[in-house]
């Protein structure tokens, strides 16, 4: 698959992930659950969302052993908790200590963690060891 097709999917993925995200949060809350508890839920779903359809349709990785798909799953949540939390980084950086509008910030720091979250796809989580290269595809 070309770079720019897998980049193009993967922004489309990441554009369903926040979709799944925020209609989850927003059914949860409709339902009268916490903020912080919806949010979490939340952020579980859409991590699984956005796991298997990096999997399936942007890295198309085809996972050969248990061992390899257990290694997969927890690489991929271990690095968009580090996202979360560059994320948050980059938010307290910006806004308290280089007093930044906050829309600007969020809009640097998304930028920073939807690249991180597809380096850390393409080259830790989806790479050439995990998985049964489909280059035909």
């Amino acid at each position: 698959m070309k770079r720019s097709t897998e980049i193009i999917l993967y922004l489309i993925m990441g554009g369903l992930t926040t979709l799944v995200n925020v209609a989850c949060f927003f059914f949860l809350v409709y339902f009268s659950v916490d903020y912080r508890i919806a949010t979490t839920i939340a952020w579980i779903v859409s991590v699984i969302f956005a796991y298997l359809t990096n999997k399936r349709y942007v890295f198309k990785s085809e996972t050969r052993t248990k061992k390899a798909l257990i290694k997969e799953v927890f690489s991929f949540f271990w690095f968009r908790l580090l996202s979360y939390f560059i994320d948050l980084g980059s938010m307290i950086l910006m806004v308290s200590y280089m007093s930044t509008n906050e829309t600007l910030a969020k809009i640097i720091a998304n930028v920073i963690v939807v690249v991180a979250n597809y380096v850390f796809s393409k080259w830790f989580i989806f790479n050439q060891n995990n998985r049964i290269s489909n280059q035909n595809s």
